[in-house]
């Protein structure tokens, strides 16, 4: 591993490599942070399909990619004089040292779960930072995320079922509801079912710590592949998906599941 004198030669180096392009690079001098936005969000789907993947070159290349955008919009600031990277990092440092007061300071967390609680309390307190519980959970958030971070705050603040087994008798409660709407055939009311089923397996997943969309992302990866498997072995066959029965079909899907 690389030694810290190393590190920082390195970012030094990214440093002075974006400052060259901003000025010499016709497309890096015409970037905003308006024009970089949908790119950034694309580049951390990416570092985030590599996590998944567990693919090590792969989360070190998407990884250099997120920062670079990190560094791209701490020099648009700069260029227009507003802030730059050291004000970023600086600003980050004291976020972090203000949010540790166990390791920093006097206070004591002697488990993860005391460090979470402290830290949504010092959010509240903090010059500009959220004014409630829920504040800080991003509008933009994909909705499983988005239901999986407000059910880690509530927690956080003290709102959480005593035991864990619980839950699953509101995941039961939910689902009778949602058949009873399905019956009246009221869309309205189906789809406010469904969302209070799917917000209470999520908060099961919560309780049991399991990522809620990292679950989800391996079972769409596992239907992917079987279901290219079924298409592959089927054209095999000189025929098309649509040409078979759904029994064929089982069949293949069957074989799927013993190769992957």
């Amino acid at each position: 591993m690389n030694t810290k004198e190393t590190k920082l030669q390195a970012f030094g180096r990214l440093l002075d490599i974006m400052d060259e392009l901003r000025v010499k690079c016709p497309w890096d001098r015409k970037q905003t942070n308006e024009s970089l936005r949908t790119n950034t969000i694309e580049e951390t789907y990416e570092l985030c399909e590599a996590i998944i993947k567990n693919e090590i070159p792969e989360i070190k290349k998407e990884l250099g990619d997120v920062l670079l955008h990190v560094i791209f919009y701490a020099k648009i600031a700069e260029d227009k004089q507003q802030f730059d990277i050291a004000d970023v990092c600086n600003a980050l440092c004291d976020k972090l040292i203000f949010r540790h007061p166990h390791v920093f300071g006097t206070e004591e967390a002697d488990t993860a779960g005391q460090v979470m609680q402290n830290w949504e309390q010092l959010k509240l307190k903090e010059k500009g930072g959220n004014k409630t519980v829920l504040e800080g959970v991003p509008a933009s958030l994909p909705s499983v995320a988005k239901a999986h971070r407000i059910q880690d705050k509530a927690r956080n603040a003290g709102f959480d079922w005593n035991q864990k087994e619980d839950v699953w008798e509101k995941v039961q409660e939910e689902f009778l509801e949602l058949k009873a709407e399905i019956a009246s055939l009221d869309k309205d009311q189906m789809e406010n079912e469904f969302g209070d089923l799917f917000f209470s397996l999520i908060n099961a997943a919560r309780l049991y710590k399991i990522n809620p969309d990292n679950a989800l992302e391996r079972t769409n990866q596992k239907f992917i592949y079987r279901f290219n498997y079924m298409e592959q072995k089927a054209k095999e066959q000189g025929k098309s998906l649509k040409d078979m029965t759904l029994e064929e079909m089982e069949a293949l899907w069957q074989e799927a599941k013993t190769v992957k």
